[in-house]
């Protein structure tokens, strides 16, 4: 089974976790600046990767162009986020990523990201600028926002290679 890792990482989290999956399934590892979607016709595997902001998945609109091409083969989306990934937040985003026919040919997953202010882009900052000041004004913070807030003065990472176990596993059964 011919597979490929694609990616678009802002600050780092998803690369990392692309070059793991790359190395762990023997994949080739793209990242979606380099990319010709016409490239992706001779993979069996399709492994897409691409941060959360918002409700948005970084560089997804760009992958799914071609997905009318590439339906039949094994799609996998990875998120990822600062967040714990609460699963009522996580269909938010894919309702709003995905049609029901795409959802029904993508098999996702949520991979715990990162926050680091510091890494982000000009505009990206000014939007967490933005939501620093919505949390702040908050009553009742949930542990989540206190985090969120902690976070702008300390960076967190929460990629690790274990996140990666319940996608690899059903990467590998594709094969059987």
């Amino acid at each position: 089974m011919k597979t490929v890792v694609i990616y678009k990482s802002k600050t780092g989290y998803v690369k990392n976790y692309a070059e793991w999956i790359g190395e762990d399934l023997g994949a080739d590892v793209i990242e979606l600046d380099d990319l010709n979607t016409d490239d992706l016709l001779p993979y069996d595997t399709i492994i897409y990767g691409g941060g959360l902001y918002a409700v948005g998945i970084n560089g997804l609109d760009k992958v799914l162009k071609t997905f009318d091409d590439l339906k039949y083969k094994n799609i996998i989306l990875y998120m990822t986020g600062a967040s714990p990934g609460r699963p009522e937040v996580l269909n938010e985003v894919l309702d709003k990523n995905l049609n029901a026919e795409q959802r029904k040919y993508i098999k996702s997953f949520y991979l715990r990201g990162g926050f680091e202010y510091e890494r982000l882009g000009f505009v990206d900052k000014r939007l967490m600028d933005l939501l620093k000041l919505k949390l702040k004004k908050k009553k009742d913070l949930t542990p989540d926002d206190q985090g969120m807030l902690n976070a702008y003065n300390t960076p967190v990472d929460f990629t690790r290679k274990e996140n990666l176990k319940e996608l690899l596993d059903y990467v590998k059964s594709l094969d059987k």
